[in-house]
């Protein structure tokens, strides 16, 4: 049995000088819509635009002296990327990013700002992250996983005690699904706060292959589509721990259209005052398809990321 709150503890105390404690920000145009008292989580302005940071400074800070000598690879659409960049950066450990040759072009533009190498391979983050373990096999370095680690978990589960710190009785969280790394760490550690709190996990239909697994009660291998919610998009490394762990914390399950996730990035940028990515709109749009169960309720959304293209964005507005 995984003692989050510990463990989460731990790695916050770690983390501590590098990353922000990102506020929560009632949101009025949201509550009245459901008739309900709710919140975001701006991790949207987490150093490098996104939660991954959380994650990659708890692992990257947790490593030996002689494991940091040899340096860290990873893989990533980007966000991660950029997180373990900045991380290498601050910590003065070498290192590398696989990233998938259909990633955006902002989102690699991060990396190369915060000093990460890239290399390009495959078409699907899945793809990169077996490049990324190779690179580690032969090399010595250390391999990130983006979310098949339980420091990288409890790293993001930071964001979890973040929320218990600055809001009592919270009834329900939503948070974007990909590899399930984000909402192991918070729903985590929230239930070991509060067992009640129910925890909502959301995937753009386009690809949700975490959902579909849970479904199935196996780990499946499913293609992909194009998605706004890129952050959240690819395949689940198989035999990740983040599977079993979603399995026991996840209590509901949303997919949403990509229309449905564009209108989340507009009541984000246009209600909220906040710039957003597609997974952050798909927090929302999972929140506004279940509104009508969250009547009277404090529900807490979790605004995962703001790396956003301006063409992107130009094309949803």
């Amino acid at each position: 049995m995984i003692n989050y709150k510990t463990s989460i503890e731990a790695a916050a105390k770690r983390s501590r000088p590098h990353i922000r404690h990102t506020p929560l920000e009632h949101s009025p145009y949201l509550s009245s819509l459901a008739e309900a008292d709710v919140f975001l989580k701006l991790d949207n302005i987490q150093k490098t635009g996104s939660f991954k940071f959380r994650g990659a400074i708890s692992k990257i800070t947790s490593l030996t002296d002689k494991e940091k000598s040899n340096g860290v690879v990873t893989a990533s659409t980007g966000n991660h990327g950029a997180a373990c960049s900045l991380a290498m950066s601050e910590l003065g450990i070498e290192g590398k990013i696989v990233v998938p040759e259909n990633v955006h072009k902002n989102k690699i533009e991060n990396i190369l700002n915060f000093g990460g190498k890239v290399e390009y391979y495959g078409d699907d983050c899945i793809h990169a992250e077996e490049r990324a373990q190779e690179i580690s096999k032969t090399t010595g370095a250390t391999y990130i996983s983006p979310y098949n680690d339980e420091a990288i978990v409890f790293g993001q589960g930071t964001l979890g005690m973040e929320i218990s710190q600055d809001l009592k009785n919270v009834d329900a969280i939503f948070v974007s699904v990909g590899g399930g790394g984000l909402i192991s760490g918070v729903g985590g550690y929230l239930k070991s706060i509060n067992r009640s709190i129910r925890v909502h996990g959301v995937s753009p239909k386009n690809s949700c292959v975490m959902y579909e697994s849970l479904n199935a009660g196996e780990q499946l291998d499913l293609p992909s589509k194009p998605t706004l919610s890129d952050g959240t998009a690819g395949g689940v490394e198989f035999g990740s721990i983040t599977f079993e762990m979603c399995k026991e914390i996840i209590d509901d399950f949303t997919v949403v259209s990509e229309q449905e996730i564009a209108k989340g990035i507009h009541i984000g940028l246009e209600k909220n005052h906040q710039l957003i990515e597609g997974a952050a709109g798909a927090a929302i749009a999972g929140f506004i398809n279940q509104k009508e169960k969250l009547k009277g309720q404090t529900v807490v959304l979790v605004m995962c990321g703001g790396n956003i293209s301006s063409t992107v964005l130009k094309s949803i507005l």
